[in-house]
């Protein structure tokens, strides 16, 4: 290093600049990654967003990035269901392979039964808990 450039803290990160550089980056290296983001709620009669699902797919695979029901909906179904709108959206979109991460506080024992494994495990993240990495072939 060297006294040219300088480093500091910022309170408003750079994303689309950082982000900007890395996708740059990832393309030259991996080619288009197709990245494309989708999202599925459940809402209640009155329209009230009760749940849902947040996911994306790159380079042929399904990443799914936030789930969540109110506690009283919970297995009903509707976290199944998700799910496998989920996993469909992917497939039509050429993806081969499904991954997430969840807490142990969360919902891993739900993924497990929709056939995810675990391939990756940070314990203690929170104190406590664990964080664990899944992956599914669709």
């Amino acid at each position: 290093m060297n006294d040219t450039y300088q480093i500091e803290a910022v309170d408003n990160p750079e994303w689309a600049i950082i982000g900007g550089g890395i996708s740059a980056y990832n393309k030259q290296q991996a080619g288009p990654d197709n990245g494309k983001n989708f999202c599925f709620v459940v809402k209640a009669p009155g329209g009230e967003v009760v749940g849902g699902v947040i996911g994306a797919t790159f380079w042929n695979w399904l990443y799914i990035d936030l789930m969540w029901l109110k506690e009283e909906l919970r297995g009903q179904g509707y976290g199944r269901h998700l799910l496998t709108l989920a996993e469909e959206e992917g497939r039509q979109r050429g993806a081969t392979h499904a991954h997430l991460d969840t807490f142990s506080f969360q919902a891993p024992g739900f993924y497990q039964k929709q056939g995810y494994e675990v391939f990756g495990e940070l314990k203690d993240f929170p104190p406590g808990h664990t964080r664990y990495y899944m992956v599914k072939d669709l």
